[in-house]
C-alpha cells in the first residue's frame, strides 16, 4: 500500500473557497487502476492559516507513479492554474508518499 499526502497551508479568509474548489472538482480517482480511497481532512487552525491534507491510498507506489502520469491526473488539475494561489495559501502544497510496513485492521466479529 502507499499513501500520498498533500498538506496545505490556508488563509484563514480562504477556507471557503478553498474547500468548495475540493469538494466540486471531479477527481477521476475512482476510473484507475490501483485506487483505494480519497479523503480531504481538515485539520488544527492557526492564528495565519488553516490546515488541510489530501489523503490518497493507493494499492502500490507504481499504481500512484501510474496515476500522476495518466490523462485522468491532468483533468483533475485542469483548474489548477486558474486559482489566485496566493490569495489562498501560504506558501505551495508539501507532498509526503508513505509506503505501508504494517496495517492492522478492526477485528469485527
Amino acid at each position: 500500500m502507499y499513501i500520498a499526502m498533500n498538506r496545505f497551508k490556508v488563509r484563514p479568509e480562504a477556507t471557503e473557497t478553498f474547500e468548495k474548489i475540493w469538494l466540486e472538482r471531479d477527481s477521476h480517482l475512482k476510473e484507475l487502476p490501483g485506487f483505494v480511497e480519497f479523503n480531504l481532512l481538515r485539520g488544527p487552525e492557526r492564528d495565519d492559516h488553516m490546515l488541510y491534507s489530501s489523503h490518497t491510498i493507493w494499492r502500490s507506489y507504481d499504481d500512484f507513479i501510474a496515476w500522476t502520469r495518466s490523462d485522468a491526473f491532468r483533468a483533475a488539475h485542469a483548474n489548477a492554474g486558474k486559482v489566485d494561489r496566493e490569495a489562498i495559501y501560504l506558501g505551495p502544497p508539501e507532498f509526503e508518499g508513505f509506503e505501508s510496513l504494517q496495517t492492522v485492521k478492526a477485528d469485527h466479529h
